[in-house]
């Protein structure tokens, strides 16, 4: 069953069981309270009358909230004032809704799974050799040389890039680069000139 409490101005969804931390009413810890002002209650689907309905809760703790700071400013005007602030609350935990009290859940018993132990170890004397281990051993995955390890990457889109042929040692006559040269004074003139 659950209900829909008012209390400090707020509303609470409660189950019995429930812990909730309300605004701060009167009392200590220990001490049990019925809270009135039900708005809604229901079992599952269906929702209960609640003319006289009240819930039963137990004060558990007084407590204080987080500190907040409130900070005011006006600007060009050396004006500052800080104030730091802590909000009473209590903590509650509800007994009963009405006739319906909280129920307590039995813990589930953990059945006894058989449990495999591993095969023991022969004794060994403390001053004697260490027993031999039979493994087979295994290729190491890791090439030998770094060119293996690391070959470069090639897109799919892009041929594959044909080896370099070695050439004589004849000197080739290239071109020279004209892509950072600066265009010589007039040649465009010159150009516009003969069209």
């Amino acid at each position: 069953m659950f209900a829909v409490v008012r209390t400090g101005g707020k509303q609470y969804r409660v189950h019995p069981g429930d812990k909730i931390v309300v605004e701060k009413l009167d009392g200590s810890a220990g001490d049990k309270i019925t809270l009135g002002d039900v708005l809604l209650a229901g079992d599952g689907g269906s929702l209960k009358d609640t003319k006289g309905l009240t819930v039963a809760a137990e004060i558990v703790a007084q407590a204080k909230g987080d500190k907040v700071t409130v900070f005011k400013k006006r600007r060009r005007h050396n004006y500052r004032r800080k104030k730091g602030h802590r909000q009473q609350h209590t903590i509650l935990k509800i007994v009963a809704i009405g006739d319906h009290k909280a129920e307590k859940k039995a813990a589930p018993k953990a059945e006894a799974a058989p449990v495999e132990k591993a095969p023991k170890a022969s004794k060994a004397k403390p001053d004697s050799a260490p027993a031999e281990v039979e493994a087979t051993p295994t290729e190491n995955p890791a090439p030998n040389n770094e060119a293996a390890a690391n070959p470069p990457a090639q897109s799919t889109d892009a041929p594959p890039k044909a080896a370099k042929a070695k050439t004589s040692d004849k000197p080739t006559a290239k071109t020279p680069s004209t892509r950072n040269a600066a265009p010589a004074k007039g040649a465009a003139k010159k150009a516009l000139k003969g069209k």
